[in-house]
C-alpha cells in the first residue's frame, strides 16, 4: 500500500483573513511540503497541472524537478497532466528529465483534465476533447516505447524517424491514466496496461469498486497480469490530533473553493452538513485524526482494491505550518498504521 500527497497548488483567498498569497510564494511552498512528505517515509507527490489565475502550477514537471534534488525517496508525479491540450513529445522530454534530476522518480498521470482553460489557451477546439486526449496518449506511449519515432495523426504534424530525447532513467517510465470515474477511461487504461488513478471526492468510495472490477477484467482480457496493475485514488483530506480540529480547519478553505467552482459549474451550495456527511466513514472525505484516516484508508484498501492512496492536501488556502504538520501526521502516525494493518491482510491471502 503505497501513500502519498496530491495538491493543485492552489492561490485562493484566505477564506478568514482575504488575503491572496503569491503565485511565487505557494510555489515555493509546496516544493517544502514535498521534502517533508519524503522526510517522513510517503511515497508519492503529485502536482496537478492547471491554467487559472486561483492555481499556480501550470508546469508540473519544473515544480517537482526544483523539490526532486532536495528528495531521495519519493516518487513524483503529475496529477494531473492534461494530455488533451499537451505535446506529447514535450510531455516525455519534462518528465524524462524529471527523472534524470531524481535518478528514476518521475511519473506521468495523464487525464483529460475537468478544466477547459487550457483549451483557448493553446489553441485547441473543445469538440476535439476526446479526441486528442486518445491521439496523444498513443503518441505518448509510442515515444516511451522507442528512441525513434515514426507516427501520423490527425491534429499534430507527423514524425518521420525522429528521436526524443533524453532518455528517462526507467525503463519504460510509468504512465498512469487519471480517471474521475468514467467507465470508458477505465476499460481503456485496462486494455493498455496502464495503472489507474480514480478521482473520489464525492458519493461512497465503494461505489468505485465496480469500476475497479472492471478495469481488473479488462486488463485480463487484455492479456495484463493484473498483479502488476495498482490502483491509486486521490481524495481531499486533512489531518490534525483531534477530528473536530481537523475538520474546523479544513472546513472554511474547502467550502470556499467547493462554492466558487459550484457558481461556475451549477451545483448547490457546499454546507457544513454536507461536509460532515462526507467525512463519516462511508464518505469520501479524509479528515480526522490519524486512527479516523487510517481506518478510512484500510478499509479502502480491503473493500474496493486501492493499493495507492493519495489526499490531497490542502483544498484552497491554509496556514502552511498547518499543512505541513498534517504532512507529518500523515507520514509518521497514520502511515505505519495502514502499512502494518494491510501488511497483515496480505499475509493471510487479503486481495
Amino acid at each position: 500500500m503505497e501513500l502519498g500527497i496530491s495538491t493543485f497548488v492552489e492561490t485562493t483567498p484566505d477564506p478568514i483573513t482575504g488575503e491572496v498569497i503569491s503565485h511565487a510564494k505557494r510555489i515555493r511552498e509546496v516544493v517544502e511540503e514535498i521534502v517533508l512528505a519524503d522526510q517522513v517515509g510517503l511515497d508519492v507527490f503529485g502536482v496537478g497541472e492547471h491554467h487559472r489565475e486561483d492555481f499556480a502550477a501550470s508546469s508540473p514537471a519544473m515544480l517537482l524537478a526544483a523539490a526532486a534534488s532536495q528528495t531521495k525517496r519519493i516518487r513524483l508525479t503529475s496529477a494531473v497532466t492534461v494530455l488533451s491540450s499537451a505535446d506529447p513529445v514535450r510531455v516525455f522530454q519534462d518528465f524524462a528529465t524529471l527523472d534524470a534530476i531524481s535518478n528514476g522518480r518521475a511519473e506521468i498521470m495523464a487525464g483529460r483534465g475537468s478544466f477547459i482553460e487550457s483549451f483557448p489557451l493553446f489553441g485547441f477546439d473543445l469538440k476535439d476533447y476526446d479526441e486528442l486526449f486518445e491521439e496523444n496518449l498513443e503518441l505518448l506511449l509510442k515515444i516511451r516505447e522507442s528512441e525513434k519515432v515514426t507516427w501520423r495523426g490527425g491534429h499534430r504534424p507527423a514524425i518521420h524517424n525522429l528521436g526524443v530525447y533524453p532518455r528517462p532513467v526507467q525503463d519504460p517510465l510509468p504512465v498512469w491514466i487519471g480517471s474521475g470515474g468514467n467507465a470508458e477511461s477505465v476499460v481503456r487504461a485496462g486494455m493498455l496496461g496502464l495503472p489507474l488513478v480514480l478521482a473520489i471526492i464525492g458519493g461512497s468510495p465503494e461505489h468505485f469498486k465496480p469500476l475497479v472490477k472492471l478495469y481488473k477484467r479488462a486488463a485480463s482480457r487484455a492479456g495484463h497480469d493484473v498483479s502488476k496493475l495498482p490502483v491509486a485514488s486521490h481524495s481531499h483530506g486533512f489531518i490534525a490530533e483531534t477530528s473536530e480540529v481537523a475538520a474546523d480547519k479544513f472546513f472554511p478553505s474547502t467550502q470556499y473553493v467547493m462554492n466558487k467552482l459550484g457558481r461556475e459549474r451549477g451545483w448547490g451550495r457546499y454546507e457544513r452538513a454536507t461536509f460532515d456527511a462526507a467525512r463519516s466513514f462511508d464518505g469520501a472525505l479524509y479528515v480526522g485524526d490519524p486512527e479516523t484516516v487510517a481506518e478510512k484508508i484500510i478499509h479502502l484498501r480491503k473493500n474496493v482494491g486501492i493499493t495507492r492512496f493519495m489526499v490531497h492536501i490542502p483544498v484552497g488556502t491554509m496556514p502552511h505550518d498547518e499543512v505541513m504538520k498534517a504532512i507529518e501526521l500523515f507520514g509518521k502516525e497514520v502511515a505505519p498504521i495502514v502499512r502494518e494493518e494491510v501488511g497483515k491482510w496480505e499475509a493471510e491471502g487479503g486481495e
